[in-house]
């Protein structure tokens, strides 16, 4: 059996992820730990500011019209969402802290609408747009965890990892750990069988840790790979 990546991140997120690793010969297994929800605000100031920073594609959306305003978007999907909605976009590195020098100088007007949890703060004036809720596991996703098996568990951000971990207490399955930064693996709570953590804290640093938990822990890869008459 192959093994299977466990995706947590809301599904059209997840999709993207696992469409990068799709040589991998993974099987997929979606089930959300978070659940968006808009949050009450005064969309006045958005919709006035001279430039918006996008920190998440879930943003965009509370932005107002774009009417080609400047917006800077931490990485390729939310700037992809930002032109979509007529912003005129500058696509940033694919995280907050490496972002964070497109910031400087930046002069009045600019706001940043963002979640009711940030990994970090923005010197930009910002406003709370949607909030991310925990979610339990899917019966499926309960399901894979309490038997045996190989699963890779990607986690994008300290909050997700301690939620997901929760998931996984005493589950019977092996784990295989993929994790954004060093942060984020200190929040993972239960037992594992190996770990990666991205050289870059971004969807391509997650795929290359992916693939090395894959071709360096696991033995479906190897197996497959197995040249004839091998033992």
């Amino acid at each position: 059996m192959p093994p299977t990546l466990l995706l947590t991140r809301p599904e059209d997120a997840s999709r993207r992820f696992a469409a990068g690793l799709a040589e991998l010969g993974l099987d997929l297994l979606i089930s959300p730990v978070l659940h968006i929800v808009p949050v009450a605000h005064d969309p006045a100031p958005l919709q006035a500011a001279k430039g918006l920073v996008f920190t998440s594609v879930h943003a965009v959306p509370h932005g107002g019209e774009g009417r080609g305003r400047p917006a800077i978007c931490v990485g390729p999907a939310t700037a992809l969402a930002a032109r979509e909605a007529g912003f005129s976009v500058t696509e940033g590195p694919g995280d907050a802290a490496r972002m964070m020098p497109l910031l400087d100088d930046l002069g009045a007007g600019w706001m940043h609408p963002h979640g009711a949890h940030v990994a970090r703060a923005l010197p930009v004036p910002g406003v709370v747009v949607y909030d991310q809720l925990p979610q339990g596991a899917s019966s499926a996703a309960a399901d894979l965890l309490a038997r045996p098996g190989q699963v890779i568990v990607p986690v994008f951000s300290p909050r997700s990892s301690r939620l997901v971990s929760d998931w996984a207490q005493g589950a019977k399955a092996n784990l295989y750990v993929a994790a954004i930064s060093r942060a984020a693996l200190a929040e993972w709570r239960a037992g594992f069988a190996a770990f990666r953590i991205a050289q870059t804290p971004d969807a391509a640093g997650m795929r290359s840790a992916v693939a090395a938990l894959v071709r360096e822990e696991l033995t479906y890869l190897r197996r497959v790979e197995a040249p004839k008459g091998a033992d």
